[in-house]
């Protein structure tokens, strides 16, 4: 047989494309090229295929050999077609069967003795096989990522014989297995925070609803303190969730555990980041730490010292959960539904008030350094003020403890997913009105507030949001004046700079 096809699949951000690999031979001067819109890295392949098949103890065809990587328009790219072409060569040459190679796909770079390497973006790629029924084989050293689909027909395997051998029938490749049982991770106690009951307040309804907030206060008040325990109050991820996160960690060549996947990543890129490393892209886009902390946190630390620019790049992805990377080589979709924590300081001196070394205009052009939709999307703006005096030399009295306040936030969380499928924070306009009925002198009552402020639709509804995440951590069916008073309290930011333009004028 001089023709032999081998199924594999590319990495085109999140997603993996099915890749017929054709394979060739016929008479004429010895020569092995590539065809598909392979790159360098693909191109490269000739000679680790041929050195490989050669240690392997196999015979490389003295014959024109054609690969052709169908389809012809999508870009390849990386060593993972590898140990298709070589099977392919294989196959075609007759000196492996062709009985299995319509059941499985194989995936690999090739090391010159024949073994197999980790390649990147493994976990997409076993999804979507499993979706056409069909199997893969990919590197040992992939196993951890492998082992989170409960199957054992997708095979691992060290070296290019052994999947020979397994084609010929002499030799059963081995199914991944997990690293460990799901562990929890050790994260920093929301009990070693002192004082701050407002924030911790609020740090524990931003975890039920998943919303977004902003803690604003002088320097050392414990802004990325409270931030950074976040993670160790929120609920783990469903199964569903747990894949969707791994999925995207793969395609990045990060590491994904069987002991901690379903546990909410969290991200705290440093404020010189660029809007690529943020949002993501690239000539062959990768994602960014918006979509690593997918289904999790991301954490922005001294916010004013983001790029303008950088910042605003994150108003469309915290609205449509999804961020569309745009190159002339092609299009990659991420998902990119995270939880957004910021902290800054008021000022450029860090204080407000009868403390501050900065006028009104100073602060206000400070701040100017946040465009208001990008502010405007904050559920809750909580303000983090120094400890009074005599806090620290105190007995120290310890709060509740992080595994305390994560208990409310699940009962809470489960009330909001049997109610609509979702956290509060992503109800859509037409879920708002259905559960986020208040009275009419309630809503005449927000009217009044919204209008005082100067806050926008979206403000309204966040507004409404919060509020309902109150009512359901205290497991009341309605939402009330208490409720909407509170949801109100969290808009310091609002409150600041309504101040700030008093006084300036």
């Amino acid at each position: 047989m001089s023709l032999a096809i081998v199924y594999s699949r590319a990495k085109i951000g999140v997603s993996a494309p099915l890749v017929t690999v054709e394979v060739h031979l016929s008479n004429g001067l010895p020569c092995f090229s590539i065809v598909g819109l392979p790159e360098a890295s693909v191109r490269e392949a000739r000679d680790r295929v041929r050195s490989a098949i050669l240690n392997s103890n196999f015979e490389f065809p003295s014959k024109k050999i054609t690969v052709n990587l169908a389809p012809a328009d999508l870009p390849k790219e990386g060593g993972r077609f590898d140990l298709a072409i070589a099977i392919g060569i294989l196959a075609a040459s007759e000196q492996v069967p062709t009985t299995l190679l319509t059941q499985y796909e194989f995936y690999g770079e090739l090391a010159l003795s024949g073994e197999i390497r980790t390649i990147m973006g493994v976990l997409p790629a076993a999804l979507a096989a499993s979706e056409q029924g069909r199997h893969i084989i990919v590197p040992a050293s992939n196993q951890h990522e492998l082992s989170l689909i409960a199957t054992e027909q997708h095979k691992i395997a060290d070296q290019l014989l052994q999947v020979t051998a397994f084609l010929h029938g002499q030799h059963a490749l081995d199914f991944a297995k997990a690293d460990g049982e799901l562990a929890g991770k050790e994260y920093l106690d929301l009990q070693d925070v002192v004082g701050q009951g407002l924030a911790k307040t609020a740090l524990e309804v931003a975890a039920a609803g998943s919303h977004n907030l902003l803690f604003i206060g002088p320097p050392g008040t414990g802004k990325t303190m409270l931030a950074s325990r976040l993670p160790s109050i929120l609920p783990l991820l469903t199964l569903e969730q747990g894949l969707e996160v791994a999925a995207v960690h793969s395609t990045s060549g990060l590491d994904v555990s069987m002991t901690d996947w379903l546990l909410p990543p969290f991200r705290a890129p440093h404020h010189s980041s660029s809007a690529v490393a943020l949002v993501g892209g690239g000539s062959n886009p990768r994602p960014g730490d918006i979509s690593l902390a997918h289904h999790g946190v991301l954490f922005l630390d001294e916010l004013t010292e983001f790029d303008r620019k950088v910042l605003d790049s994150l108003r469309e992805p915290m609205e449509s959960g999804e961020v569309l990377i745009s190159r002339a080589a092609g299009k990659a979709l991420f998902p990119a539904k995270f939880q957004l924590v910021a902290a800054l300081n008021p000022s450029p001196c860090g204080e407000v008030g009868e403390h501050s070394r900065s006028t009104p205009e100073q602060i206000l052009k400070y701040l100017s350094k946040l465009s208001g939709p990008f502010l405007d999307r904050f559920d809750l703006t909580i303000d983090v003020p120094r400890l009074p005096q005599g806090s620290m030399s105190q007995p120290s009295v310890k709060g509740e403890s992080s595994e305390q306040v994560r208990h409310r936030v699940i009962a809470a969380r489960q009330r909001m997913i049997e109610r609509s499928n979702c956290a509060n924070a992503y109800l859509s306009n037409k879920q708002v009105d259905k559960y986020c009925q208040i009275t009419q002198p309630d809503n005449e009552f927000l009217e009044h507030v919204i209008e005082k402020l100067h806050l926008s639709m979206r403000a309204y509804h966040r507004i409404l949001k919060v509020a309902r995440t109150l009512a359901d951590l205290q497991a009341v069916e309605h939402i009330t004046r208490t409720h909407l008073a509170q949801a109100l309290a969290y808009r310091a930011m609002d409150k600041l700079l309504a101040s700030l333009n008093k006084s300036k004028y």
